[in-house]
């Protein structure tokens, strides 16, 4: 009789094998690509362009404030006027305008929520009075209830005394309606 081991389709060793072949191809798809790429780029950058003179000077861009900073623009729009006026502010007067702006979109907020505010307060008023009418539509009903249960009962009352004093007085009940 063999045994179970034997019957396998492949052993150990191979299935171990094919797993380390296929884990090196995954790790060299992985890490081949980008470096392929890369040095692909390369090639043809160096082919296709030739590289670029700049008459930069490397100081002159330490010279710009640093909220201004944009290395690849630094000269960018020196013609446009809007553009120079905005830059000849001093800084003390662009954080005064900032203010000034967010105080404006402050106050438009706190209109706002203050108009939001007054129109809860006027639909939670409402809701109150209409709440108070059926209040007082409930009790004025229990009340009428209360009237009429007792109204019934002296009625019965009544009814049971006007009977009794029939029968009396010889009156026969054939079809007796109260009892």
């Amino acid at each position: 009789m063999a045994h179970p081991s034997e019957h396998r389709l492949c052993s150990a060793g191979v299935l171990r094998g094919v797993l380390v072949w296929v884990s090196l191809f995954v790790v060299a798809y992985i890490v081949g690509r980008p470096i392929f790429w890369h040095s692909r780029d390369n090639s043809y950058a160096q082919s296709s362009c030739p590289p670029c003179d700049c008459d930069c000077d490397a100081d002159n861009i330490f010279s710009i404030p640093i909220g201004f900073l944009n290395s690849s623009y630094s000269d960018c729009g020196k013609n446009d006027p809007d553009i120079n006026e905005e830059m000849e502010k001093d800084r003390i007067s662009l954080l005064s305008e900032e203010l000034r702006l967010q105080k404006n979109v402050t106050d438009d907020s706190l209109k706002r929520t203050n108009a939001l505010i007054m129109d809860a307060k006027k639909t939670s008023s409402h809701y109150q009075r209409e709440a108070e009418k059926c209040n007082a539509g409930m009790e004025t009903c229990e009340e009428a209830r209360e009237r009429s249960v007792a109204a019934l009962t002296e009625e019965r009352k009544l009814s049971a005394l006007w009977e009794s004093r029939a029968l009396e007085h010889g009156w026969k009940d054939e079809s007796r309606i109260y009892s």
